[in-house]
């Protein structure tokens, strides 16, 4: 049996480019190289920063900082709130103490969390006090833990000798525009220095600031990953001006998100009636901007209080009544077993992988394609169709199998109930696809759809490999066709 995906996203631009101009040469120099390898080093376990390792490692957020310095048009904080799951929504607040508790907790009951991040539901650098007492605890009791946070860039200057001291080796800005104007319409106002700007004026000073925060982590040497929210109609044609600007301020990594702005969320955006992208629409800017530096395309847009691997949260386990009554089983040996583990079976996946790309050619003549992925993570084709919640949708060429998105649907197994209109939900989220590829699949979906023009292939192996057998046979049928 096969495991899972060595990251060619993580490669496919050159990760040093943050941190050195280059040459422009092929040939790369041993300090090059060197320093490619340490890169890949601190992104081999965080399941943001690395898209294979999601398939393998949790993340954790602690909610301890409420606060927040700007008011964003997508943006409502919501608390106590366990049914939506988008950024800056929570179920609790958490002390420092609380949360580090938690952490300990969770470190031992899921031994492949690796990363802990505080990404509100305000912005932790508006809540310094609570947001490094957390890490500070943290990283007394447990050293492996990476360390991240996600704010909006407007203090961090203000905290850059802080971060680097704690070691906090991964840092998020949400970079929305470089254009004041355009901020102007993104951003409600700006908290700054005691004073409360609005309009261009507030959207200016932020800017600046943000831009000044990503050259100051690139001067610390702190991984840099920049969220930015797609927003059609206002700054979707401008993000690859962002991307530009982020990618000459030595930023590693670029996350184009599309708006979240259902009417029902309360924000200015949603109740003013401004649509988010569509998959389509996203992926075009995506890929407009994956020339210039390393695209994230496995965001979750996760709560503030999120716990397990990307796509499955499992934060309803560990509410404060259950988790301070348990007592903290962090094991330093036993995480580090886990991990030997699991990079033993990325290995098995990485050789599996390249066995099925070998020999494999890519001609001009094919056609790019999507196929959607049942998976329960592992890099694996192993989820039976009526369990799944999330398809992990990848663009075949005939050589390269590359991830481009994810798209959450309502599971189909309902125990009989409004199973035909989640059917049809299911058959527009994936009609761009050609085929489903899953661990197994019942006669009456199968049936609608073949129905739809959607293949299904039932198989248990490395998503690579089921997906560049079934490119052969669908060239072949095409072939035959013509």
């Amino acid at each position: 049996m096969t495991p899972q995906v060595t990251d060619s996203s993580v490669t496919e631009s050159t990760p040093t480019q943050a941190k050195s101009g280059g040459c422009g040469c092929d040939s790369k120099s041993s300090a090059t190289v060197e320093m490619d390898e340490k890169l890949q080093e601190r992104i081999a376990k965080h399941p943001c920063y690395s898209e294979e390792a999601h398939h393998h490692y949790a993340r954790m957020h602690v909610a301890v900082a409420p606060a927040c310095n700007i008011q964003c048009n997508y943006c409502n904080r919501k608390y106590d709130c366990a049914n939506e799951s988008r950024p800056g929504v929570v179920s609790e607040l958490l002390t420092p103490e609380e949360a580090a508790h938690k952490a300990l907790v969770i470190a031992g009951k899921i031994p492949q969390m690796t990363v802990l991040g505080i990404a509100g539901p305000g912005d932790p650098l508006a809540n310094p006090e609570k947001t490094f007492r957390t890490f500070e605890l943290i990283a007394d009791k447990a050293p492996d833990i990476k360390l991240c946070l996600s704010t909006n860039g407007l203090m961090l200057t203000e905290y850059i000798d802080r971060i680097k001291q704690l070691n906090i080796d991964h840092v998020t800005i949400t970079l929305n525009t470089i254009d004041p104007e355009i901020g102007a319409q993104i951003y409600s106002w700006v908290h700054y220095k005691r004073k409360r700007y609005r309009g261009v004026e507030g959207a200016r000073i932020l800017l600046e600031k943000q831009l000044e925060g990503l050259q100051a982590l690139r001067e610390a040497d702190i991984l840099c990953k920049v969220n930015s929210v797609m927003i059609p109609g206002i700054n979707d044609q401008h993000l690859v001006e962002v991307n530009k600007a982020i990618r000459e301020r030595g930023a590693f990594l670029h996350n184009i998100m599309p708006l979240i702005s259902a009417p029902e969320h309360g924000t200015h955006f949603g109740l003013t009636g401004q649509r988010g992208p569509s998959q389509k629409e996203l992926k075009s800017v995506q890929d407009q901007c994956a020339g210039n530096m390393k695209m994230m395309r496995h965001c979750r847009q996760c709560r503030a209080d999120a716990i397990g691997l990307l796509g499955e949260d499992r934060s309803q386990e560990f509410t404060k009544e259950n988790f301070l009554e348990m007592a903290p089983e962090y094991d330093f040996s036993k995480r580090q077993e886990v991990h030997e583990g699991i990079e033993k079976f990325r290995e098995e996946i990485k050789a599996a992988k390249e066995k099925a790309k070998a020999g494999k050619q890519q001609s001009a003549n094919n056609p790019k394609i999507l196929v959607a992925v049942a998976t329960k993570g592992g890099g694996l084709v192993n989820q039976h169709f009526g369990h799944v919640k999330e398809f992990q949708v990848y663009e075949v060429d005939g050589s390269e199998v590359r991830f481009v998105s994810h798209r959450k649907i309502d599971q189909y197994c309902q125990g009989g109930y409004g199973e035909a209109a989640t059917a049809e939900n299911i058959m527009k989220t994936i009609a761009d696809c050609k085929a489903v590829l899953v661990s197994k699949i019942g006669n009456c979906p199968k049936e609608k759809l073949h129905e739809a023009g959607i293949q299904t292939v039932e198989a248990y192996d490395v998503i690579e490999k089921v997906a560049l057998e079934f490119y052969e046979q669908y060239i072949q049928e095409l072939g035959n066709k013509e």
